[in-house]
């Protein structure tokens, strides 16, 4: 799929033109020497709704995006196209967005496009898995004054996307903790990001107890990948951390139901993965640290056990109660390496960690965790700005006494039926030194589900876009 700006020839050789269109009790429209004029019971530019017409041996598609279009509702409208109607679309094709004049506007429907080119299939042994859209070209008819480089935002927004999708949809059998490792390196490469990855020989001289004893029962070994974007004379350093189970059992703790989907547990990891990626490849100029722990949670002889105590990078003693509240386990020594080696001066996880959030926010709303007030604010205008909205949930002291333990420093779990998700953000600010500018957002609910793109539950790319927006308001 490629774009270009708008051609003087392109009014004259075109078959098909996408026309954009806000809500109006009419809509007119002109294409040199044509004239449309859509009765309003046929289209109004409803949101979420889609008119085609022939006329004169060319093909109007006319997409409506409400009334008062955000980024997200332009996105997944242009998303639609290409992922529903995308036998309507070959050869070269008009977007003509003259009636509209801002940058985001053209990076919502570029990037939006390039998205609806997603596909599931990626094991499908017949033809199904190919895209005749990676030969299909877009022309924009733009008065945008920074045409170029929104198109170029746009794409770069969209691959990083894809990218974080796939990594969640692939099979845990694909997507182990040494092809995350091998992926970052790749990535890395490309995008000037250093790289370091430990072994589970590394990890144990370091000292990252916690984050061995969750992958110890499984045959897939552990990778603690460290990653540091350092662009000339940077503004600000920020800290990520995504949890990376790339499958949990629940370990001894086994899952009684929904282990299907665990596959996407890594799906922290795959957002501060595809933020790195989207940063980097935009240049912006703050430096970036990311840590992604990796590793499977399964079970055999050697499966750490409920009742183990067992050590932490910090040199805090943990109660193990649960097995399967391992995500928090593995991002404790992730939070604690990154405190105590970078010190950046904002730091945030991603995290698929609680049933509990989903039990609050149902799967529209990511849970934010955080005491610096300023940090939330600035998060949350972030995730509004581009739809993936969260909300805060009280980080209160008082909340820390449920994860008090008999014989250790702290517990893992503090095994009661509420105040979930709040009480394992308060076993991760645990392991942060009490840092300034600290943030956990739990995306246990946005990260993977059900929408009209696909048939079964797949990623969302929840956060990568949000990132990218904190990283441009600070």
């Amino acid at each position: 799929m490629k774009f270009s700006i708008y051609l003087e020839t392109a009014k004259s050789v075109s078959n098909t033109i996408i026309i954009p269109c806000v809500e109006a009790d009419s809509i007119r429209y002109s294409w040199n020497d044509q004239s449309l004029e859509l009765k309003s019971s046929l289209f109004t530019g409803k949101k979420d709704t889609v008119y085609s017409l022939v006329q004169d041996g060319r093909l109007f598609i006319f997409v409506g995006l409400g009334s008062s279009p955000e980024f997200k509702t332009i996105q997944n409208s242009f998303r639609r196209l290409t992922a529903k109607q995308s036998s309507l679309l070959e050869g070269e094709i008009v977007l003509d967005l003259s009636n509209f004049s801002e940058d985001w506007f053209l990076e919502a429907a570029v990037s939006g496009l390039k998205l609806g080119s997603y596909r599931l299939s990626h094991f499908k042994t017949d033809d199904l898995g190919s895209n005749h859209l990676d030969m299909v070209s877009f022309v924009c008819l733009s008065n945008i004054s920074q045409t170029e480089e929104a198109i170029d935002r746009g794409e770069k927004i969209a691959h990083a996307q894809l990218e974080t999708f796939k990594l969640v949809d692939l099979p845990a059998n694909t997507v182990t903790p040494q092809y995350l490792a091998d992926w970052a390196n790749r990535m890395g490469a490309q995008y000037n990001v250093a790289v370091e990855v430990f072994d589970e020989h590394q990890a144990l001289e370091k000292g990252l107890h916690a984050f061995l004893a969750v992958g110890r029962a499984s045959n897939r070994p552990p990778r603690f990948i460290i990653l540091d974007y350092v662009p000339e004379n940077p503004e600000k350093h920020i800290g990520l951390v995504g949890k990376g189970v790339t499958f949990d059992t629940g370990g001894l703790n086994i899952k009684t139901q929904g282990m299907v989907h665990m596959k996407c547990d890594m799906g922290g990891a795959a957002t501060v993965l595809g933020a790195m990626q989207l940063a980097a490849s935009l240049k912006v100029p703050h430096r970036l640290t990311a840590i992604v722990p990796c590793v499977e949670n399964a079970i055999d002889s050697n499966a750490y056990l409920p009742s183990d105590v067992i050590g932490s990078y910090s040199g805090k003693t943990i109660e193990v109660i649960d097995t399967d509240a391992e995500g928090r386990l593995i991002l404790a020594d992730g939070l604690s390496y990154m405190v105590k080696n970078y010190a950046p001066e904002i730091l945030i996880d991603f995290a698929t960690l609680t049933g509990s959030t989903v039990g609050t926010f149902g799967y529209s709303c990511a849970a934010l965790f955080s005491k610096n007030d300023s940090l939330v604010k600035d998060l949350q205008k972030a995730g509004d700005a581009v739809g993936e909205r969260m909300w805060p949930l009280p980080m209160w002291d008082s909340y820390q006494s449920e994860m008090d333990s008999e014989i250790a420093d702290i517990k893992n779990y503090h095994g009661k039926p509420f105040a979930g998700a709040i009480t394992a953000a308060k076993f991760l600010e645990f392991f942060t030194e009490k840092h300034p500018a600290y943030a956990h957002i739990d995306i246990a609910g946005t990260a993977f589900g059900d929408s009209e793109f696909a048939k079964t539950k797949h990623a969302t790319a929840y956060g990568v876009h949000l990132f990218l927006k904190l990283l441009e308001n600070l």
